[in-house]
């Protein structure tokens, strides 16, 4: 299974502490001040599209792609109660990425960066926003930090709604640096049975000095790494970074 097709129509209840309406107020104040007036905002790796909508009721037209069709439709049905306009959803990988205009601004949340785990795919998914980015567009993302993921081996992590139940198995590998996610996701039906599925995630622990690299060679400038939904320089134990690059005007 590709990540997140079993997990879809489960993830928001269990994803319910990812503080996201902090997260897209954050992400506001930081569009407000960008070099360039912000109406379109491309939304990265969308997942199940909170992110998106809250971004569309503040009034920014949405863009928002994600490699999981699962995911999507999730987010589609989201997108269906709000007033106003809805983000433009499109099923497409990172390292794909191809939008019908160039945006004002571009944003990825929840480590969706830690996914790629080849660097030829992270350089190409920069290189592709820098392409589609406005000269002068801001690029805000966050990832998982690599002491974060090194501390998460050999843990496990439970999670749970009335219908749902799922357990979290996370290894790490100092040879790869990557850290293995392997989930069991418990579900009730509709006749009180319980269905079981199994999906296994890999994420990748990007050094700063590696994400610096290949934004500046994508043309990245202005490049600040902060600690999490903050402006100050990050901790040594930080779990998460805010990684913010700017296109050349």
């Amino acid at each position: 299974m590709s990540s997140y097709d079993a997990l879809a129509a489960s993830y928001d209840g269990l994803m319910i502490d990812g503080s996201y309406r902090k997260r897209a107020d954050w992400l506001d104040r930081q569009l407000r001040k960008s070099a360039i007036p912000v109406r379109t905002v491309l939304d990265l790796a969308c997942g199940t599209g909170t992110i998106s909508c809250l971004l569309a009721q503040k009034g920014y037209q949405v863009t928002a792609t994600d490699g999981s069709e699962e995911m999507l439709t999730q987010a589609m049905g989201k997108a269906a109660a709000l007033e106003g306009q809805p983000p433009l959803f499109l099923h497409q990988t990172m390292p794909r990425l191809r939008l019908l205009e160039p945006v004002d601004a571009a944003v990825s949340t929840l480590d969706s960066l830690n996914y790629l785990t080849r660097e030829k795919d992270i350089r190409e998914t920069f290189r592709r926003v820098y392409r589609w980015l406005k000269p002068g567009g801001q690029f805000i993302f966050d990832v998982n930090t690599p002491y974060k993921l090194r501390r998460m081996d050999g843990q496990m992590y439970m999670d749970e709604t009335e219908d749902s139940f799922c357990v979290w198995r996370t290894f790490f590998s100092e040879r790869t640096r990557v850290c293995t996610y392997q989930v069991d996701l418990f579900r009730r039906n509709g006749d009180g049975a319980w269905d079981r599925d199994f999906e296994e995630h890999r994420e990748r622990a990007w050094s700063s000095e590696e994400l610096r690299t290949y934004l500046t060679d994508a043309g990245f400038t202005d490049i600040r790494i902060t600690g999490d939904l903050t402006l100050r320089p990050p901790k040594a134990e930080e779990d998460r970074w805010i990684v913010r690059a700017v296109r050349k005007s």
